[in-house]
């Protein structure tokens, strides 16, 4: 059993490469931004460049390419999102005093004030998503595909953490399955709504094309 768990961290890696991909895909093939945050995006961006540091500093070898890959593709999230209005400077100015405190807590304390810092990072970074999407009636731009690729890779690193006992990894296990189940549960709740606003839609043009008139037949030489 221990050598299987020894193993998580390479099936979060594989969660975790791609798991922003869908909502790049789908905010480049649809233009559709509400409901995702710029902030969510870009502290992702900054919290997982700290992270792959404290992977490097633990000898977490296998957390390195995941941690990569989601400050590239969350980073890529946050420019595109940028260019079409969604930033703000109020929030850019939180989010570089933001990454000051983590570049400051490692140049005072070392690994463990990087770590102790990120311990907060995890809440720091879901809130504006949760924010967002709950705040947006119609929160169509989430991709069902990112979250639900966020609730395997930080459920495999809480499983990780409580085996390596590293209360930094069950945090942070803990506060994204617990953001990936309420953002998947927005968005499953959006397109239902959506659904159902459809079937009513084209319920109600029946029911008004049934009761429309029949059109006359002309008479005879008329």
């Amino acid at each position: 059993m221990e050598q299987l768990l020894a193993y998580l961290p390479i099936v979060a890696a594989a969660f975790g490469i791609p798991q922003y991909l869908p909502q790049i895909i789908k905010l480049r093939s649809t233009g559709d931004t509400a409901g995702v945050s710029w902030s969510w995006a870009t502290l992702t961006s900054v919290n997982n460049a700290a992270w792959l540091g404290y992977f490097v500093l633990s000898g977490y070898w296998a957390a390195m390419l995941p941690s990569s890959a989601a400050a590239l593709l969350a980073g890529a999230i946050a420019v595109t999102l940028a260019r079409r209005g969604s930033a703000t400077w109020p929030a850019a100015a939180v989010i570089c005093g933001w990454a000051v405190l983590l570049v400051g807590a490692y140049a005072a304390f070392g690994r463990a004030g990087l770590g102790a810092l990120l311990t907060a990072a995890s809440i720091v970074q879901v809130t504006p998503s949760l924010w967002t999407a709950y705040r947006t009636t119609h929160p169509t731009g989430l991709a069902y595909g990112t979250w639900l690729l966020i609730l395997g890779e930080l459920s495999c690193w809480l499983t990780y953490g409580f085996y390596r006992s590293d209360p930094r990894l069950i945090v942070l296990g803990v506060t994204g399955v617990t953001a990936a189940v309420l953002m998947l549960t927005r968005i499953w709740r959006t397109r239902e709504s959506r659904l159902r606003s459809m079937i009513g839609t084209r319920e109600a043009r029946r029911r008004a094309d049934a009761c429309q008139p029949a059109d006359r037949v002309p008479a005879d030489g008329a």
